[in-house]
């Protein structure tokens, strides 16, 4: 049997707790952009489809009295988001600008590409990838 014929991610989703708290960070300290937001009022719940520069898509729901997200110890599941960005230095510092704390840049051994990790409002770990050096 062939593999699957697989193009690339699609979206990625994430339930929120606060959702214009996590609206405003998504879109305004992250900088993605809106391409489309529903209310379902039979479910009381917000749907944000959100883009990001390459067609890749994070949708962003809430939904009432959601539970909150088991981190640490790591759960099974989706462990982190993981972000490419162009300048990882210049991310940092428009990120401290909002307000937001980054762990200590490292090294990937295996990529040699730099990473550090942010969280989202309700903490969800964001891995930030710089470019690998010249």
């Amino acid at each position: 049997m062939p593999p699957l014929a697989l193009a690339g991610v699609h979206h990625v989703a994430l339930i929120c707790s606060d959702y214009a708290r996590s609206r405003r960070f998504y879109t305004e300290v992250l900088g993605l952009v809106i391409v489309h937001e529903t209310y379902r009022a039979e479910r009381q719940s917000y749907k944000l489809d959100l883009a990001l520069p390459d067609g890749t898509q994070i949708e962003l729901f809430s939904f009432p009295e959601a539970p909150p997200r088991p981190s640490y110890p790591e759960a099974c599941g989706l462990r982190h988001l993981a972000l490419r960005v162009d300048d990882l230095e210049a991310s940092l510092q428009a990120l401290a600008g909002h307000g937001v704390a980054a762990e200590p840049v490292r090294m990937d051994p295996f990529t040699g590409c730099p990473f550090t990790f942010i969280a989202d409002p309700d903490g969800l770990p964001i891995e930030l990838v710089g470019p690998r050096p010249a």
